[in-house]
């Protein structure tokens, strides 16, 4: 059982990091409809802006996460290395893929004790909420402790698990599991879907049921669905390629959080939102932290520089994405993210109707 999971994660890996070969990102990403009011005069020294914060008890460079996306193969093992050495030096914080295998090989137990490579940033190990609840919480927290990380995330796929040859069907008893982990855990837990979305009524339950964070992993980025479509045939391939589309984009997701304060209160469950699902750019980061967001987090582009181009790949892309986020500040008149977060935003009219839309479903403002 655990060398099939393996061979899935290096199959899974494979997938994502082959883009000439498998088209597996959503049609809708970034956050092309929210705009900047640009400033002719800025009134500030680009050299002295500051996009530094507090994340896990630590004082990070910049508002970026490098997300959870491999592990459990020789080739996941690699990139999870390659992307924590590249976290310490950028001063970002990092995730790993996720841990399930550990618990039937605990052979691969190097590849994710990766604290070593990435000592003054935070960590962050990653389990399906599924296996939480088969695992139990007490397994998990002495992995959590052996492994030295700063927070769990949590990821939920119930897309994926649906498409996947083998993959879980039964997904009760999951806010309870989610819940006495919160209960029993000395770190926080983040919770995060790995690609459609968590629409605010279920953010709220998250975070009132304990949950640090919510990474809200809309559509737009990569579709697992679509991932697992290249390893389907005939009319479980056919069914998959439905969901091309499915999800509520990462977009909607943030005005609608947004839109439940009014003022200077950006985001109606505070600071405690991450921002996934297509952000591509430092101009992407930045629109999801004027949103409210308090970091935004890449998780594909991140596997494909490190698994074409190593450490250096990936510090690559940190360096673009740092350039063009602080571009972004400079010219909206932002020397900092407080300051950012309260920047006038231009949204189109297509996205304000989406996210009004989206919270009229979810039963009102809140």
């Amino acid at each position: 059982m655990d060398n099939e999971i393996s061979r899935r994660k290096a199959r899974h890996l494979e997938i994502c990091v082959e883009s000439d070969r498998y088209a597996i990102e959503g049609r809708r990403g970034g956050l092309r409809k929210v705009r900047f009011a640009h400033r002719a005069m800025p009134e500030l020294d680009a050299g002295a802006i500051d996009a530094s914060l507090d994340f896990l008890g630590h004082r990070i460079a910049l508002p970026i996460l490098v997300s959870c996306m491999t592990g459990g193969s020789e080739g996941g093992g690699r990139v999870n290395r390659a992307l924590a050495q590249a976290a310490q030096e950028a001063r970002i914080p990092v995730g790993i893929g996720s841990m399930r295998v550990l618990f039937g090989d605990d052979g691969l137990f190097p590849q994710f004790h990766v604290k070593g490579l990435a000592p003054d940033v935070p960590v962050i190990a990653n389990l399906g909420a599924v296996q939480l609840r088969e695992i139990g919480r007490d397994r998990v927290i002495e992995t959590l402790k052996r492994l030295e990380v700063q927070a769990l995330a949590l990821h939920l796929n119930a897309g994926q698990e649906l498409f996947q040859p083998g993959g879980d069907r039964d997904f009760r008893g999951l806010k309870e599991a989610i819940a006495r982990l919160c209960e029993a855990s000395p770190l926080p837990i983040i919770v995060k879907e790995t690609g459609f979305g968590i629409g605010p009524r279920e953010v709220d339950w998250l975070l009132g049921a304990g949950v640090a964070y919510v990474d809200i992993a809309g559509a737009g980025g990569t579709n697992w669905i679509l991932v697992e479509s290249y390893r389907l045939e005939g009319e479980e391939a056919e069914a998959a390629r439905e969901f091309a589309d499915w999800g509520i984009p990462a977009d909607v997701l943030l005005l609608a959080l947004s839109k439940r304060k009014s003022g200077s209160e950006k985001c109606a469950s505070g600071s405690r939102i991450i921002a996934s699902g297509g952000l591509r750019s430092g101009l992407d980061i930045a629109k999801a932290v004027a949103l409210g967001a308090e970091l935004g987090a890449l998780a594909l582009p991140f596997a494909r520089a490190a698994h074409a181009g190593g450490t250096e790949g990936a510090l690559r892309l940190v360096r673009v994405l740092e350039l063009s986020l602080k571009a972004a500040m400079a010219m909206s008149g932002c020397v900092d993210l407080r300051a950012l977060r309260s920047v006038p935003l231009r949204i189109g009219a297509g996205l304000e109707a989406d996210a009004e839309e989206l919270l009229r479903a979810e039963g009102g403002s809140g």
